[in-house]
């Protein structure tokens, strides 16, 4: 007797914007599950209109659902949902609201979230959706959350940075609602535990952003330049720190040092910067490059003699989460220098996989700049370690792989659990 093959498990996306070049890790992520096997929806609350973006990213666009929030399909999902289950309804409207009244920012956009949310919950049925994964804990988060009380579809999310160390919304009610959650360093495993406790510990899971080593290689062998030529991929924003480069760049001018400086990024930061360059007479070794593609970016950090990432903490608490332009230089074997914050140790180790310097201390980084300047193989010793542990605990294919994982495991437990039954059928 023939048996009939199962259909492949579907795992719904959501996260704040989409397509947006920043977030290439998402994109990376979904794709790679995609290969090993899982048929990917993608859920964005907004859709981001951006003059450029990843070429693998079309694809996807054209078979997202969006949703707008004033249109006749978000209405009938309202009265659908209003009828169909009105107490899981009006519950997903008590929880999004009382949750977020401490914030206006948040309560303003909790109110745009839930009815988009709604519509997703019917479209997910309809497409049978076993599980619904959110990247970030804010509103994609709440997202999830409100589909999961609409549907009973299981729920995770990944908390990366800002959004665990600035404001942390229902951040509790959303962790214990959650099949799983993903922190991508143990800095912030350690940190939701310390928060939320047994809960926290019983669902946080660490699986490191990964990257694809086949599109960041090592580079042949070269000469050393006499331009020492060092790169900084990163939005133009001020948790970033490159104003502390900026002024590193003008010590290393005044100790006689040949080098250009590429800024790679876009952001709010852009005129400040450029008034800073212009300011230190810099205007012909630093250079502002803006947002570039993907293929583009590896291409410039090949060429480069260094990687610097001067991240700094801001006073309400934004930071980095472990950069993934570090990754991508250390897989392409370029040294790295970044600061001792945040899940940033867990990549770059002092001494053995690249140099750590003091956020806010521009003397600092010039110094580290200098020390691969003068000692190249010092910086090939270092970035051939930490391709090293790229490949072991930074992998694209690893992660998804964890990922994966948790998601057929989160699948077997349910399926010893309970029988699941056409959302029709369901109790209010």
């Amino acid at each position: 007797m023939s048996r009939i093959p199962q259909r492949p498990r579907t795992v719904a996306y959501t996260m704040s914007r989409f397509p947006k070049l920043t977030e290439t890790f998402i994109l990376i992520e979904m794709l790679e599950l995609e290969r090993q096997g899982v048929r990917i929806e993608i859920f964005p609350l907004i859709r981001e209109r951006a003059s450029v973006w990843h070429a693998e990213a079309q694809a996807m666009v054209e078979r997202a659902h969006y949703c707008r929030l004033l249109s006749r399909p978000t209405l009938e999902a309202q009265i659908y949902w209003l009828m169909r289950r009105p107490a899981a309804y009006l519950r997903a409207w008590w929880r999004a609201v009382r949750g977020n009244l401490s914030s206006p920012k948040f309560l303003s956009r909790a109110l745009i979230v839930v009815p988009k949310a709604a519509y997703a919950a019917r479209r997910m049925v309809d497409l049978e959706v076993d599980h619904l994964h959110a990247h970030y804990a804010t509103h994609p988060a709440l997202f999830a959350y409100v589909v999961h009380l609409l549907t009973g579809i299981p729920y995770s999310f990944t908390v990366h940075a800002h959004d665990l160390y600035v404001e942390r919304p229902m951040l509790g009610e959303k962790v214990a609602a959650a099949s799983f959650v993903v922190a991508i360093s143990e800095f912030n495993r350690r940190m939701l535990i310390d928060l939320y406790g047994s809960i926290a510990a019983e669902r946080v899971v660490v699986v490191h952003c990964g990257i694809d080593p086949t599109l960041f290689r090592p580079r042949e062998q070269r000469n050393a330049s006499d331009v020492f030529t060092i790169v900084c991929v990163a939005s133009l924003a001020g948790y970033k720190g490159q104003r502390y480069l900026i002024d590193a760049c003008a010590m290393l001018r005044d100790r006689r040092i040949p080098f250009r400086c590429l800024l790679i990024g876009e952001g709010e930061d852009r005129p400040r910067l450029e008034a800073q360059i212009r300011s230190l007479g810099l205007e012909q070794q630093v250079i502002l490059m803006g947002a570039l593609p993907r293929q583009r970016v590896s291409e410039v950090v090949r060429e480069a003699d260094v990687m610097a990432l001067p991240s700094v903490v801001m006073p309400n608490g934004k930071m980095e989460g472990i950069p993934v332009a570090l990754m991508e230089a250390l897989a392409s074997e370029i040294p790295v220098v970044a600061t001792s914050i945040s899940g940033i140790p867990e990549l770059v180790r002092d001494g053995e996989t690249g140099l750590l310097t003091p956020q806010r201390n521009a003397a600092a980084l010039a110094d580290a700049l200098e020390r691969l300047y003068a000692d190249r193989d010092l910086g090939r010793r270092l970035a051939a370690a930490g391709r090293q542990l790229v490949l072991q605990e930074f992998n694209l294919e690893r992660s998804a792989a964890q990922l994966r994982a948790l998601f057929e495991r989160d699948w077997r437990s349910r399926e010893k659990s309970l029988t699941v039954q056409p959302v029709e059928a369901l109790e209010c």
